[in-house]
């Protein structure tokens, strides 16, 4: 079953010793399929990528994906201990990047929340560690 939710997306980046914070409140759909939570949105000028949907699913605290299609598109593979190599999109053209999580923190269920935290590279060159702290709220 498809919820409307509200979320409110707080994305943390380090990078040369400079912390760069964004936040964003959005309207989204919430479902749980096949043992995932899937938050879908659409993106607007305030995230740099208007035309796009991102998808974010969820496995348990274990691994997660955040898909982005439209104007720019994206894949980002999530998995706690691994290294991944991703596609990422965007406005000035697509890079590969290599993506190393570090932290996944699935409490949706409890108190609403999730939390992910990861490394990423540029070949083999380290870029930024990253965070994204996520409230889903009913909308009533």
């Amino acid at each position: 079953m498809k919820n409307n939710v509200l979320i409110s997306l707080t994305s943390i980046q380090w990078q040369d010793g400079e912390k760069s914070e964004t936040e964003l409140l959005t309207k989204a759909a919430f479902t749980h399929e096949n043992g995932l939570d899937i938050i879908t949105y659409e993106d607007t000028s305030a995230t740099g990528f208007e035309g796009s949907v991102t998808t974010i699913k969820i496995d348990g605290s274990s691994s997660a994906s955040i898909v982005r299609a439209g104007t720019n598109n994206s894949v980002l593979s999530l998995e706690i201990g691994r290294k991944h190599f991703c596609q990422y999109g965007t406005p000035y053209g697509n890079l590969q990047i290599g993506v190393y999580t570090h932290a996944i923190r699935n409490t949706l269920k409890r108190d609403g929340k999730v939390y992910m935290k990861y490394t990423l590279d540029l070949n083999s060159s380290y870029l930024s560690d990253n965070e994204i702290i996520m409230t889903v709220q009913s909308q009533n």
